[in-house]
């Protein structure tokens, strides 16, 4: 595989934005590589060894690879079969002076597992500025529609109210974990240094004549230079791959909330109750013109099993890592790290769009309610009844024969739910007949979920997102949202 090729997938040539398949591409690869060769040289050049000014100015010059380095890098790899090796070549040749110190000391591992260290932290902190804009237009969304009423499903069997926001309140709070949890295995990654090839900086104490002192500054100033508070205290020839499944958990986390969220859209436009965005253009089927898939939902779900299922291929790659390392998992990793994130970054954009553009029908969830409605209210009449002096048990039996009549009517014969008329109709219940409307009013049956939903917004998702990062994230994405 030529060195330009590496690392490129399928996912970040269409729907990946462009910060994340920036950072997971050849450019951005191997000019981060550069990057940690200069940072190298820096720091043995501080500490004592003989480098020159003028290699670390033609190193410093030079990060970013032209094409012609490109070609250059490819040509020799196909001759070397080593990329890194090929890459020490290309840089030489656009900085001569540097030629004889570059990579001084290290091992391959040195420029490719920091550099992924650092990819795995700049990807976190792109999912979680998405993630947080995907917070703020679902938190809008619920409190839009806070004291909506809906019917609330449990087993998919209609079950008591609740409401559009509080419904969403449920999606966002999920989100809210994921949040944190990206964030715990951002803040919680380290850096690999300068460890040696199996970890025990032998080639640097002999670089620096066996001084123990220097060998420890070199790791620090490095890990320092690389932007990173510390490095891991200990490593074989690579960092531990149990760090690539700790920081895959979170993801793979994340998509079983995205596939829980698209599929509740999708069964609710079943319903035709809500609805993704969908364009005055847009083919639902190439047959039935009428229709109006899900597909946005229906990809996140797709897209959501496949991040799921790579956090399993990290965890079994750890574990079969022998010794201080084996090369079984480089060409596995080279896949499943980037696209893990491409496709973490796809979920998040898709449900930004779906989130952005909601269609609501408030009729079509009225009808539903007032299908359902009225054998939910039926403790309600009982109640009224008995406070009108009726006995309750006899009112029991009153509304169970009639609940059971009007049952037939909906599911026997297919006709509307004629409750309400039987109970108008019954001489027993006259009592309550001017309190009916009342006793039925959808918004005396969602209990506190508008208030639930308005304190889980103020006391939960405010505080989230103050995070200056994130606030600025949201703010970015509205500007941008106005200026299209």
């Amino acid at each position: 595989m030529e060195a330009f090729e590496t690392y490129q997938t399928p996912l970040s040539s269409r729907y990946a934005s462009k910060e994340m398949s920036h950072l997971f591409s050849p450019a951005k690869r191997f000019s981060t590589w550069r990057q940690l060769w200069l940072n190298l040289a820096i720091a043995e050049k501080q500490l004592g060894l003989p480098i020159s000014d003028e290699a670390l100015e033609q190193m410093r010059a030079n990060l970013d690879l032209t094409p012609e380095q490109f070609e250059i890098a490819a040509a020799e790899e196909k001759k070397r079969r080593h990329d890194v090796m090929a890459h020490v070549y290309t840089f030489g040749k656009v900085a001569p002076a540097a030629a004889g110190i570059i990579h001084l000391g290290a091992t391959s591992c040195y420029v490719t597992d920091n550099a992924d260290l650092i990819f795995l932290r700049e990807g976190l902190t792109l999912l979680i500025r998405s993630l947080a804009v995907l917070i703020s237009r679902l938190s809008a969304f619920a409190a839009q529609y806070r004291d909506l009423p809906t019917l609330g499903f449990t087993h998919f069997q209609p079950a008591q109210l609740t409401t559009v926001g509080k419904r969403a309140t449920l999606w966002i709070q999920e989100l809210l974990w994921d949040l944190r949890n990206l964030k715990r295995a951002r803040d919680d990654i380290g850096f690999r240094g300068v460890k040696g090839t199996t970890g025990t900086q032998a080639s640097f104490l002999t670089l620096f004549d066996g001084d123990h002192d220097k060998v420890e500054e070199l790791d620090k100033l490095v890990t320092k230079l690389s932007g990173f508070e510390y490095a891991y205290p200990v490593t074989s020839q690579t960092y531990s791959r149990k760090i690539d499944a700790d920081v895959l958990a979170p993801l793979a986390s994340l998509g079983a909330t995205a596939h829980k969220i698209a599929t509740d859209i999708r069964l609710l436009a079943n319903l035709k109750e809500i609805e993704e965005p969908f364009e005055s253009t847009q083919i639902g089927s190439s047959a039935m013109a009428y229709k109006r898939n899900p597909m946005r939902s229906e990809r996140v779900c797709s897209l959501a099993r496949h991040l799921m299922v790579l956090h399993q291929n990290a965890l079994m790659t750890s574990s079969v890592q022998w010794f201080e390392r084996t090369l079984d998992d480089s060409a596995n990793r080279r896949i499943t790290l980037p696209e893990a994130f491409l496709t973490a970054d796809i979920v998040l954009k898709t449900l930004q769009n779906v989130s952005e553009g909601l269609v609501v029908y408030p009729k079509v969830i009225a009808r539903r309610i007032s299908q359902e409605l009225p054998f939910m209210a039926t403790e309600n009449l009982i109640m009224a009844i008995v406070k009108k002096g009726g006995d309750r048990q006899e009112a029991h039996e009153k509304i169970r024969v009639l609940s059971h009549e009007a049952g037939h009517q909906v599911k026997g014969l297919g006709l509307e739910n004629d409750l309400l008329d039987r109970v108008r109709s019954a001489p027993y219940f006259e009592p309550i007949i001017a309190d009916l409307d009342s006793l039925l009013d959808p918004a005396s049956f969602i209990g506190r979920a508008p208030e639930q939903v308005d304190g889980f917004l103020k006391n939960w998702v405010e505080p989230a997102l103050a995070d200056k990062e994130l606030q600025d994230s949201v703010a970015a994405s509205q500007r941008v949202e106005l200026s299209v």
